[in-house]
């Protein structure tokens, strides 16, 4: 795999709960899927950002070589940040990323989107539903 590994970024894994709590107190939330997922459903933060960690293509899935670029003009490097995906595997890379290119405080959110659900926490989910 060509995955870049940043030596000393320490990944910080919380649970949904503690980080539906760091989302009450301020903590931006950073959505890694894809557009499309994101607009099926998501996390119900005040702060929230959809940037994708990868792109699915013909070949599969690939990585946005603009990620820490498209954080960076949203986001600053002192920002409290909980960062998921759908079930915690994207998301763990991304903070990993994030780390490893100078943000301060960046949490994974351990389960992902999946997670939250299944806890019964609150979304945003569209409002058409006809168009299944």
């Amino acid at each position: 795999m060509g995955s870049i590994e940043s030596p000393g970024a320490e990944v910080t894994t919380i649970d949904v709960q503690t980080a539906k709590d760091l989302m009450k107190s301020g903590y931006g939330y950073l959505d890694v899927r894809t557009v499309e997922e994101y607009e099926k459903g998501h996390v119900d933060a005040e702060k929230i950002f959809n940037i994708p960690y990868l792109f699915n293509t013909p070949e599969g899935r690939v990585k946005n070589s603009d990620f820490l670029k498209l954080v960076s003009s949203s986001c600053n490097k002192e920002d409290h940040l909980v960062v998921g995906c759908q079930s915690g595997v994207r998301s763990l890379s991304a903070t990993a990323d994030l780390l490893g290119n100078g943000f301060k405080d960046v949490s994974n959110m351990g389960g992902g989107y999946i997670a939250w659900v299944e806890n019964g926490f609150p979304v945003q989910k569209p409002q058409k539903q006809d168009e299944l």
